[in-house]
């Protein structure tokens, strides 16, 4: 079982060493798009993996074309405030692809125009905030996945 969480640009090292965690604890194969908002050796992101980071099976794209040419065939998830879809509605399957965008901006919105039925929302039931943290959303989307791919 596992799914494929891939981070466009991801900007916090925290955050990626976290979601590095979750990778490895649900079985899931971890993907980062380049740029980084930092260094892949940086310390941060190494203390928030803690010592697991040598255990996840990690892929690295120089950019989104490159990411999207190569697994263009595959299913896939785009998680976005932006979006109308409620993640409930993701039809997970084994092998997915659940894809995040950097912190500050989300995904780029020319993707979620062009994959708009694959696109998807977690909901807030609040005014006072615009998203979630982003190792916090892709925890949330991916445990979702792991409920119901075994029920």
């Amino acid at each position: 079982m596992g799914f494929n969480i891939v981070l466009i640009e991801p900007e916090i090292p925290t955050n990626t060493g976290n979601i590095g965690r979750l990778t490895l604890a649900t079985g899931s194969t971890l993907h980062l798009v380049k740029p980084y908002g930092f260094e892949i050796s940086d310390s941060r992101l190494k203390r928030a993996g803690l010592d697991y980071w040598k255990h996840i099976d990690l892929r690295e794209y120089d950019s989104l074309d490159d990411f999207m040419m190569e697994h263009l065939d595959k299913p896939m998830a785009f998680l976005s405030s932006h979006a109308d879809q409620s993640h409930y509605s993701i039809a997970y399957e084994e092998g997915m692809f659940l894809v995040f965008g950097k912190e500050s901006l989300g995904l780029p919105k020319d993707l979620l125009e062009k994959y708009p039925n694959q696109s998807f929302k977690i909901p807030l039931f609040s005014e006072h905030i615009r998203s979630l943290n982003l190792a916090n959303a892709v925890a949330v989307t991916l445990y979702e996945g792991v409920r119901h791919l075994t029920g």
